[in-house]
């Protein structure tokens, strides 16, 4: 236990590190399948195409390994798909547009677990032709179940710095979803006087990676790429903080994924009893965290 007396109110402002990059976390890998043409009108190149189309987009997010041809029965998830198009009733007057004719391409994808072969998600898109679909969120859907990486793995600093000495948070996220708390400041500022505690500890967490979508915050729309909860046990903690648990976290990464921000809540670690001229809340959290290792 390292305890610390400082005798003066200070002001708080945000320390961010510039942190080391470190190998990214292990991406799940998933195998397409040759699409099938369904019923007349549909050729072997509409099902190429539509197949390209997902390939393409998967691909492109570089959060999954994509396989093809005969190494993508290998994989860990398996994609399959189906291209067919409803025929115009009979009577329909040839003038009429393709979608009253009922004349629309329908692809059909499944996503299935490759070794036991437990459908995941099926999907159905329906469009006037194959380059008008809406790719991105159809790939969304498909995908849905396709666990994303987990880049929380690493070591990751949150550091408040004031005139008289930092708080500080270092972490290291493992692969198992257990934490060690390398170091967990916690303090209290009542008046003129001001405790810090330096904990240690461990705990678990839990970790749902997503593609980035809009959440709800404070009836703010913000955006998030997964949602964590945190559960941690300290040893040398003002009491308040012997136990953290937090649920239901919205991380936000930067696009090289070496910062994250948690946008609608913190982890505690302090009290301000003095007032705004030490720091404008009664409370202080960990929010913003750098990659170290």
């Amino acid at each position: 236990m390292r305890k610390t007396v400082l005798l003066f109110p200070f002001l708080l402002t945000a320390l961010f590190v510039f942190p080391q990059t470190a190998a990214g976390p292990r991406l799940p890998v998933v195998g397409v399948l040759p699409f099938e043409a369904s019923g007349d009108g549909v050729s072997a190149n509409d099902a190429g195409e539509a197949s390209g189309l997902i390939v393409t987009e998967l691909s492109s997010w570089g959060t999954m390994v994509i396989l093809q041809g005969d190494n993508a029965k290998t994989a860990e998830y398996l994609i399959q798909g189906q291209v067919s198009r409803t025929t115009p009733s009979a009577g329909s007057p040839s003038t009429a547009p393709a979608a009253a004719q009922g004349n629309q391409i329908t692809v059909t994808v499944t996503t299935s677990d490759g070794k036991s072969g437990k459908i995941l998600t099926t999907a159905v898109i329906t469009a006037d032709t194959l380059s008008a679909i809406a790719v991105e969120p159809f790939c969304d859907k498909i995908t849905e179940n396709v666990p994303f990486p987990n880049y929380l793995l690493g070591v990751w600093r949150s550091t408040i710095t004031m005139p008289d000495g930092p708080v500080t948070c270092i972490m290291e996220f493992r692969s198992d979803r257990t934490l060690r708390v390398r170091q967990y400041d916690t303090w209290e500022s009542s008046g003129t006087n001001t405790l810090k505690y330096q904990a240690i500890g461990n705990g678990t967490y839990t970790y749902a990676g997503y593609r980035r979508r809009v959440v709800t915050v404070n009836n703010q729309q913000m955006q998030a790429d997964a949602t964590v909860g945190i559960n941690l046990t300290l040893e040398d903690a003002l009491p308040k903080y012997t136990t953290v648990s937090r649920s239901g976290l919205r991380v936000l990464f930067d696009d090289a994924k070496v910062n994250f921000e948690l946008i609608n809540a913190g982890l505690p670690c302090g009290d301000n009893y003095t007032g705004p001229s030490v720091y404008p809340g009664t409370s202080v959290f960990y929010t913003k965290f750098a990659k170290i290792q």
